[in-house]
């Protein structure tokens, strides 16, 4: 048996994040649903996915667009109903796909029946399945503790006297998981899902679920920007006490037996923190969660975009290289519903070729964001029709609304998301009539087709998918990133160029070669690697003989 095959599912495939609300919409509504993701599974079939992400579905008041959960065991009817979700994870299946749900842990609606009935009295049975404090005695929250979305993460309760936490808006209240019926109740939700045939869960900021027990303050940050909105009181603290503490990897380890019930299902973990923090989610001998999200790519650490440069990007993969263990499966993200655009954050649709390229190049499991193989770039939002609690709370800046915009599927009014008539929920790009998949798919320079030969390219060579992976530095300008994957006797070589010039890299040692793609998608030759010219924002993929 080869390597390759020995290759779990997730290790091997690509993942694919669907917003449901922005895909398609089937019901003439301006949103997209279930049954629209449904019509969509040829193209991304035929695009080359191997598995679909679905963010929330589920019944919701819609305070965070689904991230607030009314029942973990029900479709919200505006996308449609468990019988419709079982007929998409069926055709899914059927095309030889896998598909993943999110999992929201930490905290439920404030409509969710657990949270009526743990508000309703102080002696509730369902009391302490929520975090509830007294108030200090002036009357004030009981900790220092900031909501992501601004404002402090306590709400008052006059009915029962007490604060209850939030870390999002207060219309999300958090489950104590130090409470043993919690952990069972919300093990059941993934049993449930995964009856249905969920083949994995992508779970929401899954290492905030415990906290300090004794929830103190969290320190000042000394460094915090100056120009914070008067209510960022959580960008005014440092993290220490309210996330990431050491007691959440036994929950981990749960989560993870509770998924091994299961054949061959996998957990993805929505994180963030320094490397040394961060790689203790795999667990001490892979018992934790098989593919912890690494967003260093996109992001640093979560704070502010990565900036385009060759040896900063390759600095996160080298880092992330050398600190994995042996057992643990490396895995990239370049886009998703909380981050800027990939084409915004890198400066244009040439930089998110290249980009496109790391991503599906390199070891590990990529995990794609619906519309960027298209380049769809932020979209801006009018401030009056900002819908994101972020965006709403914090200021326009901060809204995710602009990444979050429907998919452009053709030229027609609509870009043929929604019917004409109707207004979409969110606004498309001014050039939607050029920027759509039915003309892009007959381009044969357009990104999407890149997306396209990038895919095909590798599922067919072993080498990118379960090769070793080696930087170079000999011959390598410092605005050019190269590495080496290979299996066996196998070796592509990747280059890729991050300056807006032209550039050439001296690799004298590796002899000939053969260009097998460019992101212009203009070229396929024999060169010899002595001096090997790359345009400006220019990738290669490099089979060597």
């Amino acid at each position: 048996m080869t390597q390759k095959t020995e290759l779990k599912w997730w290790q091997r495939g690509v993942v694919y994040q669907i917003y449901p609300r922005s895909f398609k919409d089937t019901t003439g509504n301006g949103v997209g649903d279930l049954q629209g993701i449904i019509e969509k599974l040829d193209y991304l079939e035929h695009l080359g996915v191997d598995a679909i992400w679905l963010s929330p579905f589920y019944p919701s008041p819609m305070a965070d667009f689904g991230y607030d959960v009314a029942d973990y065991c029900d479709v919200e009817p505006l996308f449609g109903d468990l019988a419709t979700f079982d007929r998409l994870a069926a055709a899914v299946h059927a095309r030889g796909m896998k598909i993943i749900v999110d999992w929201v842990p930490n905290h439920t609606s404030d409509q969710h029946k657990w949270f009526i009935e743990s508000r309703s009295s102080r002696d509730n049975p369902k009391r302490d399945w929520y975090i509830w404090r007294d108030p200090k005695p002036d009357g004030s929250p009981p900790n220092n503790w900031g909501s992501f979305f601004g404002g402090p993460a306590w709400t008052f309760d006059p009915s029962t006297g007490q604060y209850y936490m939030h870390q999002f808006v207060k219309e999300q209240p958090e489950l104590n998981w130090r409470n043993p019926e919690v952990k069972a109740a919300m093990l059941d939700t993934l049993r449930f899902w995964m009856r249905r045939g969920v083949d994995g869960f992508r779970m929401d900021v899954i290492g905030l679920v415990i906290k300090d027990a004794a929830l103190r303050d969290n320190p000042i940050n000394p460094h915090a920007p100056v120009n914070l909105p008067e209510n960022d009181l959580f960008s005014r603290l440092i993290q220490v006490y309210n996330m990431d503490q050491d007691e959440v990897h036994a929950v981990i380890r749960e989560i993870r037996a509770t998924l091994d019930e299961f054949p061959d299902r996998c957990g993805i973990g929505e994180l963030w923190g320094p490397l040394d923090r961060w790689v203790k989610y795999y667990g001490e001998h892979g018992e934790g969660l098989h593919l912890p999200f690494n967003f260093r790519l996109m992001d640093g650490m979560g704070i502010k975009p990565m900036t385009w440069d060759a040896q900063t990007l390759r600095g996160v993969v080298d880092a992330m290289e050398a600190t994995l263990p042996d057992f643990a499966w490396p895995n990239y993200v370049l886009g998703n519903h909380d981050r800027m655009r990939m084409v915004t954050r890198f400066g244009g649709e040439a930089q998110a070729r290249v980009a496109a390229m790391l991503l599906l190049t390199l070891r590990g499991t990529p995990t794609l964001y619906y519309g960027d193989e298209i380049g769809i770039p932020d979209v801006p939002v009018p401030p009056e029709k900002i819908q994101d609690p972020q965006g709403v709370n914090l200021g326009a800046e901060r809204s995710r609304d602009v990444c979050r915009t429907p998919m452009q599927w053709d030229a027609s009014p609509n870009a043929g998301f929604c019917p004409p008539d109707v207004e979409p929920w969110l606004p498309f790009t001014a050039d939607y009539a050029t920027r759509n998949v039915a003309l892009m798919s007959q381009d044969s320079t357009s990104i999407l087709t890149l997306y396209h030969q990038l895919l095909a390219m590798r599922q067919e060579t072993p080498a990118l998918l379960s090769g070793s992976y080696r930087p170079l530095d000999e011959g390598v300008p410092v605005d050019c990133y190269v590495y080496l994957r290979e299996e066996g006797e196998t070796r592509y070589l990747v280059a890729l160029n991050f300056a807006a010039e032209g550039r050439q890299v001296l690799l004298s040692a590796f002899g000939q070669g053969r260009v097998m793609l460019s992101t212009h998608l203009d070229r396929e030759e024999d060169i010899a690697l002595d001096a090997l010219a790359l345009r400006a924002n220019e990738g290669v993929v490099v089979a060597l003989r």
